[in-house]
């Protein structure tokens, strides 16, 4: 799927609050985490890893 021709569209909908990305993402860590957001991603104990900005919840 052409992911990125939505992705403008998508992103205005979360910030609107029209869509809760929490729904997609099964794995939620810090920016300085990202290694292990991928690491996970591979060894399937993740399917999409949502990354934070660090101190943000």
């Amino acid at each position: 799927a052409p992911v990125r021709r939505y992705l403008p569209e998508l992103i205005k909908l979360v910030f609107d609050g029209k869509i809760n990305p929490g729904k997609v993402f099964d794995l939620a860590l810090p920016l300085d985490q990202v290694a292990e957001g991928y690491r996970a991603m591979d060894e399937r104990r993740a399917i999409k890893t949502l990354l934070r900005p660090n101190g943000t919840k």
